[in-house]
């Protein structure tokens, strides 16, 4: 089997210069999800650049947006189970890892 490269995300949440990337990755128990938050500014030669680091006054909005980056990734790894189940040939154990 060989499977495609992944071309970008799957999902960007955005509120604001805040967001929200979400990653499908696989790896050898299957596939899984990472998210990574960051916030977009114009560096002084105006491109835009991402940090990681947040003021007080983000904390709360990159909190909602971790939680609704989260209701994806689960809609997104029900998807996959949904797909799991569907193959009559996958194991239950095969079926819990990839829940994981």
């Amino acid at each position: 089997m060989n499977p495609q490269p992944k071309t970008g995300p799957v999902d960007v949440i955005r509120d604001g210069a805040l967001k929200a990337t979400i990653w499908e990755n696989e790896g050898e128990n299957g596939v899984y999800f990472s998210t990574v938050l960051a916030r977009t500014y114009e560096d002084t030669d105006g491109r835009l650049r991402d940090t990681h680091s947040f003021t007080g006054s983000d904390l709360l909005r990159v909190a909602e947006l971790a939680r609704r980056a989260y209701e994806h990734v689960s809609e997104y790894r029900a998807a996959l189970n949904h797909q799991h189940k569907a193959d009559p040939d996958e194991s239950l154990r095969d079926e819990y890892q990839h829940a994981m």
